[in-house]
């Protein structure tokens, strides 16, 4: 059998025991592998380390006081487009993370993640997929919901392509464990979270996820979600 090909990443913190911690975390997985280190001192290290490494991923702290996170992602994602830019951050706030997105970043993390939530977001980011925290999936699709219901500005809404639907499981094509995954994922809840209201374990959890991504044909949780929403399928709670 034929090893599958390593994905390579960059990573920029400015903590060094922080970024020696995700390295430790991250190559626990044979599958993953980080190539170089910055500290974020200025947004052109990050662009020099990756035209040096080559890397398939940069995960990028955004929180480096002095460091301009904005310019730096620009400046990535227009020199190396094929390079994919996970963002790093304390902060949940969905004007900055639209932002982001916007520019161009391929997924966004809280540093209060768990060590398989962040191993699951690089896969998902490195093979050409998106991947955002599930509570800030959550702040996101809040902010959408208020968007879309705004009676002086329906033309905004209209752009989302969002429209009131009555809300039914989708029990002709999942299980309704399945169903109640899925809407604990628009809760917000991560795999332990879900593990843990439904008296699962993780990698139960995992498989369910799995086979909701498969039948809905998506790529990520996000996009389950958001599909999800305009069907009808589950509700924000």
């Amino acid at each position: 059998m034929v090893a599958r090909e390593k994905i390579k990443l960059v990573l920029i913190d400015d903590h060094q025991l922080f970024r020696e911690g995700v390295k430790q975390i991250l190559e626990t997985d044979h599958e993953l592998e980080v190539a170089a280190e910055g500290k974020g001192e200025d947004e052109e290290e990050a662009t020099q380390l990756v035209f040096q490494y080559q890397p398939d991923v940069v995960l990028l702290n955004v929180d480096t006081p002095g460091f301009n996170s904005v310019e730096a992602i620009r400046n990535l994602v227009t020199r190396n487009p094929e390079v994919k830019v996970l963002i790093l951050s304390i902060h949940d706030d969905e004007s900055y993370v639209t932002h982001v997105l916007k520019l161009g970043a391929a997924g966004y993390m809280l540093k209060d993640m768990e060590a398989d939530t962040l191993i699951e977001a690089v896969k998902v980011v490195g093979s050409g997929g998106a991947y955002i925290h599930p509570k800030v999936t959550y702040n996101l699709i809040q902010a959408y919901r208020r968007l879309a219901s705004e009676d002086e500005e329906p033309s905004r809404a209209s752009e989302l392509g969002y429209k009131e639907v009555e809300y039914r499981k989708p029990l002709h094509i999942m299980t309704r464990r399945e169903c109640d995954v899925l809407q604990l994922m628009t809760d917000g809840y991560s795999n332990r979270m879900i593990g843990e209201d439904l008296v699962i374990s993780e990698k139960t959890v995992k498989n369910h996820t799995y086979k909701v991504l498969q039948k809905m044909n998506v790529n990520d949780r996000t996009q389950a979600v958001v599909e999800s929403l305009k069907k009808g399928w589950v509700k924000l709670r």
